[in-house]
């Protein structure tokens, strides 16, 4: 029989594997789509979409959302952000990309607070920590980005999702390697 940390453990380990493989199917789609602009709309807004619902579920799996204040902070957070894409569309794509940076730079401070919460009782969280830090950094650079001259593309997203991609794959993949080590302690 599994121990509740033990089904904790599985469960973000599916989890952060289910979100790497998300990012990197959108940044596929977003490559593919980057000269469409209405498939390039609908990925924008989707994206923002999947993280609130994403954390949501997560939130739900750990408790419910009023124990975990950060993550329906972000759930919250992301589902503003996808209507500010919608509106921010309407705009120009400088609007869209310094709506995805300030999006961006609160995402990750939720997430290193999560990340930080979670390490007391799940260990191997620092490579979400790491990621929270470096997507309020990219959040930074991408407004940063949005006062320039050169006009965004959804492309100017897509390695702030496949940095997300690779920190979500590679925290389901510590957890498995701490997973199997207690097992075989």
């Amino acid at each position: 029989m599994q121990t509740q940390s033990s089904n904790q453990s599985n469960w973000l380990r599916s989890y952060y594997f289910a979100r790497a493989a998300f990012s990197v199917i959108w940044i596929a789609a977003a490559i593919a789509f980057a000269g469409q602009p209405g498939a390039a709309a609908f990925l924008l807004v989707i994206y923002p979409l999947w993280d609130a619902l994403a954390n949501l579920v997560d939130a739900r799996v750990n408790g419910g959302l009023r124990s975990n204040p950060p993550q329906a902070l972000n759930v919250a957070v992301s589902t503003v952000t996808a209507l500010a894409v919608i509106i921010a569309l309407g705009m120009s794509a400088y609007a869209v990309l310094a709506v995805f940076g300030t999006w961006a730079i609160l995402s990750g401070l939720l997430q290193l607070y999560t990340g930080v919460r979670r390490w007391r009782t799940e260990g191997a969280q620092w490579v979400m920590i790491l990621s929270g830090v470096q997507s309020a950094l990219a959040g930074g650079f991408m407004i940063g980005r949005s006062l320039g001259t050169a006009i965004p593309t959804i492309l100017d997203i897509v390695p702030y999702a496949g940095f997300g991609a690779f920190y979500f794959l590679l925290s389901s993949i510590w957890l498995a390697v701490a997973t199997y080590r207690k097992a075989h302690a």
